[in-house]
């Protein structure tokens, strides 16, 4: 570790990303409440679902995104973390982001993308950099996510500019599908691994399938495809019937993780249950588009709030436990947090049929972000304690 005497939120790349992405998600969520009821108007130039959906998509996993590689960058490469004032810099520019997006409607058109688009190309730098330099080029893969990430971010921010509902439109698909991918891949790894270390701690015999066998990286592949025709032609009979062979495959793929085994232990059976929305989300998807649905904002859904917010709350919670030297178990606020976090997610589902049911997912998705905040800001924000010699 580099020698750091300042804030101890900027010690390492976790803490103020996964904090203040749990404030922005508590803080976007209030302000679309807002919306809906009328109560204010937004000064920004996106149209209101737009600006929900990519301050989602793009602002609140961007954050969890760079706290998480920076996190796990140093492990991967062997080298040190970027700490201090250049971590608090790198957060800077993700603040400015957020910033000017909300207030994009007062701005000349092309500040607010060159503004908030500056902090995904920085971290690609910073991450290609130490990939180099760390010869570790196995995960490379991972910088190319975020690389096809930062496209998406740049499409939106044009369909937004020339005046089209981007929240429906190509970027909002490319970067949602890329989400998944990253999620299919990095889950893919750790998800079995710490299963099986659970599992050996236990005393229990069960082991689930090795991460990344040949049958893992077929079933990436083949998702490959799925997502690209998805993302060109969201709407196509082919791509409903390729969406339920993927969500089929994927949870075929899971079945090899033995989740079954891991219900005593939230911190486990959550990462299993958050994954499990890639195949819901591509079966419901699928579905919607092969008997000729007229919306797919719920399908979507399962990947938005399920996938994406089940996964990154997941990751954070476990990540914060262990870099703070916290007990590696999930107490009661914890379960409450995750419990809270799939309500929103299924809730969402209902919308269609009872439209106020969107304000008690809002709810549920506050107070588990919220919960996260209470419950795992303090050691976010406090020196990690000494070992005892």
């Amino acid at each position: 570790m580099r020698a750091w005497s300042g804030p101890a939120l900027f010690s390492f790349g976790f803490r103020p990303f996964f904090l203040f992405g749990a404030v922005w998600a508590v803080l976007a969520m209030l302000l679309w409440l807002a919306t809906l009821v009328g109560w204010i108007e937004l000064p920004t130039r996106f149209e209101r679902g737009s600006w929900h959906a990519h301050e989602f998509l793009f602002g609140y996993l961007g954050a969890v995104l760079a706290g998480f590689l920076l996190t796990a960058v140093p492990d991967w490469t062997g080298r040190l973390p970027m700490v201090g004032w250049r971590l608090a810099a790198l957060f800077a520019l993700w603040v400015a982001g957020r910033i000017a997006i909300l207030f994009s409607g007062t701005l000349p058109p092309l500040v607010t993308p060159a503004i908030d688009l500056a902090f995904p190309l920085v971290l690609g730098a910073l991450i290609l950099r130490e990939i180099v330099a760390g010869k570790n080029w196995r995960n490379l893969i991972v910088l190319a996510l975020l690389a096809v990430f930062t496209l998406a971010n740049t499409l939106f921010h044009y369909e937004a500019l020339v005046g089209g509902y981007a929240a429906q439109g190509f970027g909002l698909r490319l970067g949602l599908a890329t989400a998944v991918m990253m999620i299919a891949v990095i889950g893919g790894r750790i998800i079995p691994s710490f299963t099986r270390n659970w599992l050996a701690r236990s005393d229990n015999p069960a082991r689930p399938a090795p991460p990344m066998q040949r049958f893992d990286k077929l079933v990436l592949l083949i998702s490959i495809s799925v997502l690209v025709l998805w993302v060109v032609r969201p709407f196509a009979q082919l791509t409903g019937v390729a969406l339920i062979v993927m969500g089929v495959l994927h949870f075929a793929r899971q079945l090899r993780w033995q989740a079954h085994q891991t219900l005593a232990e939230p911190l486990v059976w959550v990462l299993h249950a958050a994954y499990a929305f890639i195949p819901l989300g591509a079966i419901a998807l699928g579905v919607n588009q092969v008997v000729g649905g007229s919306g797919t904002a719920g399908a979507q859904h399962l990947w938005m709030a399920g996938a994406v917010g089940t996964m990154t709350l997941a990751v954070m919670t476990r990540a914060t436990l262990g870099h703070t030297g916290r007990d590696m178990t999930a107490d009661r606020a914890t379960l409450a947090i995750y419990l809270c976090l799939f309500g929103a997610a299924f809730a969402r589902q209902f919308t269609s049929v009872w439209h106020e049911i969107s304000f008690v997912a809002g709810l549920l998705w506050l107070a588990a972000f919220v919960g996260f905040i209470v419950a795992y800001g303090p050691a976010l924000l406090r020196p990690k304690p000494q070992a005892k010699p």
